[in-house]
């Protein structure tokens, strides 16, 4: 079906340069039968002056989830003169097959395919460009890594370059708890969706019953590779480096989960690269909050016209990294706005910035000076971390860390003397700690706080470290009580500005729930202060903000959305509740995300998510996380709905799994199925 933009109520756009046609739905078949389903938006005059295309390919439903993402971007890059084309992933929405996992190198054999039917089509030049956020974001890059002709550029936002360090599974070596089974239940309850009838006829039944048989629930693979093996380099372009010769354009947030990985992008890639960060959440950063957004998408265009279309833009001459660098602000589970100016860096490592050491003493204080050799012993509390808001924010009300005051008292903390003067951060701070633990498994947590002449703390990084990995992440090693180890802990990338006066302050913990899951035993660690535990900062100095400040963006432009009815608005509840008799201490975060429906095919969709962490002061063996899923879609007389329940907990030896999931059409149970694991714990 396609529809004429200037006859269309669906999207009315009168200043584009090109008019658009949509193409609501096309096959692309692979070479082994598959079926991949794709929507694209095309400039009317493509097929007499065919054009560059831009690719984006997610495993989340171009016909429901994303359309009204996707109606904000696609019709503008097409608009301006590109043959926009967003494919849904093999085994989600509605391409055939199943999705077995993320990152395959099915997923990425399929993207080069799709790449090169793409060249042969008559409305396109044979060049193309990959753009996406996250999990689009991850397979620019892995796609990029194998060098197909096709493709000319990627921008890549919020994703990494190795899967094993930056995701949502591990962090610094630790099972990221709040977030592993959490997207794992995510992606159990998204792929058990079907296909439309629609597209894909009388069909979509059985080939929906056979998706809910056969896409297992990802937690299980993710659980079994406790540390850096083999199946998490597939798909890690760090593995090689060299390979990564194709341009991108590597941008993020300093709210993001993901930031980190920017940097050693700009310092690893050897092909052309820029990095742009924002104040920003896991988001596009037309419509991302903390503001200031900016305008994204004609940021897009000069990437694809310089790339795509060799048109000299100008923006390979300018600064390699943009960064908002924030100004202190007081602690907030929500920012609609971060105060700062924008600076430049034309290389990164950068020459403008410089590592200030700072020694942890046996009093508690951060100081210049080289600190005696003494012996801290760290509090330990298993509820430490609840008040450090989610790993990765969205921007719904309660995702940023709160007052941290409320964790300080649960930790280890080291502070400056006020500051004579403001101190500019820009990059990636790390301790390194001499320690020992008097258990052979164990974890240490960092928390970085600005904290204001008024007391209140407000968190500008976190790290956490499995103290297993002393050598690297693929060899984990027990620890032994009677030795002293060195290592080092990354703490997330910072851009701030903390005033004169503040203090800046250094909070140690061997626990950090929900984030990391806690040690099967509770372990008493000591720092050995001294010469081998410092505190390393990215400092950037006030003389190098001169050429900064100024504005280099557009504003975002006012873009068309598809038509959509609201049958329920989305709320958030998050709240943290204390059983006295039991000291169990639970952190329960309810999201409803609406109801719609989508006037230009009629489908409504919807979602409530609950995620449940529950931990017991004193015993590390009582974690518990379950987070559960309820999803509708459907039109008239096609209503389909999706339960699941996904748990973890743990003892001693193993982890346990256990995942559920209920299918329903017009309010008919049609298919019911559980799964249970029980996996051996590797050093976590």
């Amino acid at each position: 079906m396609v529809f004429n933009v200037r006859d269309s109520n669906l999207l009315i756009r009168e200043n584009y340069p090109h008019e658009i046609e949509i193409i609501e739905h096309v096959w692309i078949p692979m070479s082994d039968g598959t079926r991949l389903a794709a929507k694209i938006w095309l400039p009317q005059d493509a097929y007499e002056q065919p054009v560059p295309a831009v690719l984006e390919y997610l495993p989340y439903r171009k016909n429901d989830f994303t359309a009204l993402r996707d109606s904000i971007r696609h019709p503008y890059f097409a608009g301006h003169g590109y043959a926009s084309v967003r494919v849904d992933i093999r085994g989600t929405g509605d391409s055939e097959g199943i999705l077995y996992d993320e990152y395959l190198p099915q997923e990425q054999e399929d993207a080069i395919e799709i790449l090169a039917w793409l060249e042969q089509q008559s409305w396109c030049t044979g060049s193309v460009g990959m753009i996406g956020k996250s999990w689009g974001g991850f397979n620019g890059l892995q796609v990029a890594n194998y060098q197909p002709k096709q493709l000319k550029a990627v921008i890549t936002l919020c994703s990494t370059d190795d899967r094993y360090a930056d995701d949502v599974h591990y962090m610094g070596g630790n099972i990221l708890a709040s977030d592993m089974l959490w997207w794992s239940s995510t992606m159990f309850a998204y792929n058990a969706r079907p296909q439309d009838p629609a597209i894909v006829g009388n069909s979509w039944f059985e080939q929906w019953l056979e998706r809910l048989e056969k896409t297992p629930p990802y937690v299980e693979n993710w659980l079994k590779h406790q540390h850096r093996t083999n199946y998490w380099k597939q798909g890690s372009v760090n593995e090689n480096y060299d390979a990564m010769t194709v341009p991108v354009f590597a941008v993020g947030g300093w709210a993001d989960g993901y930031t980190n990985a920017i940097f050693r992008i700009l310092n690893h890639f050897p092909g052309p690269k820029k990095g742009l960060i924002g104040p920003w959440v896991h988001e596009f950063p037309e419509v991302a909050i903390p503001g200031p957004a900016i305008g994204f998408l004609q940021e897009c265009v000069r990437w694809w016209d310089h790339w795509l279309k060799d048109v000299d833009t100008g923006m390979m001459d300018e600064p390699m990294l943009t960064a908002w660098l924030q100004e202190s602000v007081g602690p907030s589970v929500h920012y609609e706005e971060r105060p700062g100016q924008w600076i430049f860096e034309d290389t990164w490592p950068s020459n403008n910035t410089s590592i200030k050491h700072v020694s942890l003493t046996t009093k508690g204080q951060l100081t210049l000076e080289q600190a005696h050799a003494g012996k801290i012993a760290l509090t330990s509390a298993q509820q430490h971390g609840l008040y450090s808001g989610v790993w990765c924010p969205f921007g719904q009300p309660g995702d940023m860390p709160s007052d941290q005051r409320m964790e300080t008292g649960l930790s280890t903390t080291f502070t400056t003397n006020p500051l004579s003067e403001s101190l500019s951060l820009l990059g990636l701070p790390y301790v390194d700690v001499r320690f020992s633990s008097t258990k052979p498994d164990a974890l240490l947590a960092a928390r970085l706080c600005d904290v204001a002449p008024d007391g209140s703390s407000t968190m500008i990084s976190f790290g956490m470290l499995n103290l297993n990995h002393l050598n690297d992440q693929e060899h984990p090693v027990p620890l032994d009580p009677t030795k002293e180890y060195k290592v080092t802990l990354q703490l997330n990338a910072v851009g701030i500005t903390i005033p004169k006066g503040h203090q800046l302050q250094l909070s140690l913990s061997p626990t950090y729930w929900p984030h990391a899951w806690p040690s099967k035993e509770e372990a008493l660690i000591t720092i050995h202060t001294g010469k081998d535990t410092i505190l390393h900062l990215p400092v950037r100095p006030k003389n190098a903000h001169k050429a900064d400040g100024e504005w280099p963006f557009a504003e975002p432009e006012a873009a068309p959305v598809l038509p959509k009815e609201i049958l329920r608005e989305e709320s958030r509840d998050r709240r943290i509740d204390y059983n006295l008799l039991e000291g169990r201490w639970t952190l329960d975060d309810f999201s409803d995300e609406g109801k719609r429906k989508l006037l230009n095919n009629n489908i409504e969709y919807g979602s409530t998510n609950r995620n449940i962490y529950s931990i017991c002061e004193n015993d590390p063996l009582s974690a518990s996380a379950r987070c559960t899923w309820e999803l509708t879609l459907g039109r008239e007389d096609w209503e389909t709905e999706i339960h699941t329940d996904s748990s973890m907990t743990s003892d001693v030896t193993n982890f346990y799994l256990k995942n559920t999931i209920k299918a329903y059409l017009n309010n008919e149970l049609v298919f019911e199925k559980s799964w249970e694991k029980e996996i051996p714990r590797h050093y976590q």
